[in-house]
C-alpha cells in the first residue's frame, strides 16, 4: 500500500480547478495551501501499479505547472 505526498504548483488561476479535480480521484487527498499557490497531494493506493497510473493521470492534467514528490511510504 504505497501511500506517496506531493507538492503541486498550479497553472495560474488554476488551483481551485485543479484541486477539485485532483480531490474527486480516488486515493487522493488535497490540501490547499492557504498563503500560497500550492496544493499538497497525499495519495494511498493499493499496490505500486495502481500509483504509477494515477499519477499518470494526474500528470496529464493541463492545469499542473509542476509536481514533485516529497516523499513515500510502501
Amino acid at each position: 500500500m504505497p501511500v506517496k505526498s506531493y507538492l503541486i504548483i498550479p497553472q495560474t488561476g488554476h488551483k481551485s480547478k485543479l484541486a477539485n479535480e485532483i480531490g474527486a480521484l480516488k486515493g487522493c487527498e488535497i490540501h490547499p495551501a492557504e498563503n500560497q499557490e500550492v496544493l499538497i497531494l497525499v495519495t494511498d493506493t493499493t499496490d505500486s501499479n495502481e500509483e504509477v497510473e494515477l499519477l499518470e493521470q494526474i500528470e496529464n492534467n493541463q492545469k499542473i505547472k509542476h509536481i514533485t514528490l516529497v516523499s513515500g511510504y510502501e
